[in-house]
Order: structure tokens, then C-alpha cells, then sequence
């Protein structure tokens, strides 16, 4: 059974490809599993407790515009509506439904997986 991968690890989407839904709940950053359209698959309880959604908030809606429209923007979604691979890391706050919140997100995918993958992980003040 596969271990949640390091946030910063070089193979992480691989490793967090092969893990099941379930497991995604062992990593101690938010991870959002979505469809190449961008409808979430699975969350985990990190970014549950980050975002302060409930599981329904995130299944079966499109991330960017459902779920966090504050990332339906060049910077993140339009990222995902490139073809090609996607592996970028970058300095973001989180706006919406919350109060603004530092993150650091990992944006992750392959043509070589039916899945994309957004991480999310706290920024220190």
C-alpha cells in the first residue's frame, strides 16, 4: 500500500496517482483529486479542515468555479486547460468562503493519468 508522498517530492504525482482514495486522507497537505474537466473526485480531510467545506461542498462540482472560483484564473485553472504536462508550484491566498489564508499550491498533471491533482499546503505567517 503507498505512503502519502512529501509535498515537495519529485515523484509525487505518481505516488499519489497510485494511492486510493482513502489513503489521500494520510497526508497531512489538502489534496484535491479532479477529472481533466475539473470536477473533483475525491478530497481528503486536510483540505476539508483548510477549506472549511464539507466533503458534498467538493464531489462531483467543478473546482474552479464551484467549489474555489477564487482559483478560476490564469494562475491556476488556466494552468489545467493547457495541454500538456503540469507540475508547478506556487505562492497563492485563498479568498473565498474563508478569510484569506496563505497556501502554497502544487498544481499536478500528466497526459499519462486519467486524473489532475491540486495540493494544498498551509503557508507559515
Amino acid at each position: 500500500m503507498a505512503q502519502c508522498p512529501g509535498f515537495n517530492d519529485t515523484d509525487i504525482l505518481q505516488a499519489i496517482s497510485d494511492m486510493d482514495d482513502d489513503k489521500l486522507h494520510d497526508c497531512d497537505f489538502g489534496v484535491v483529486k479532479m477529472s481533466k474537466d475539473g470536477v473533483v473526485q475525491a478530497v481528503n480531510n486536510a483540505e476539508v479542515e483548510l477549506s472549511g467545506l464539507s466533503q458534498s461542498a467538493f464531489i462531483d462540482k467543478n473546482f474552479f468555479t464551484q467549489v474555489a472560483p477564487c482559483t478560476n484564473n490564469y494562475m491556476v485553472a488556466e494552468k489545467y486547460r493547457k495541454l500538456g504536462e503540469l507540475d508547478e508550484t506556487i505562492a497563492y491566498v485563498f479568498t473565498y468562503r474563508m478569510k484569506p489564508t496563505p497556501v502554497h499550491l502544487r498544481m499536478l498533471k500528466s497526459q499519462a493519468f486519467e486524473s489532475q491533482y491540486l495540493l494544498v499546503e498551509r503557508s507559515e505567517p
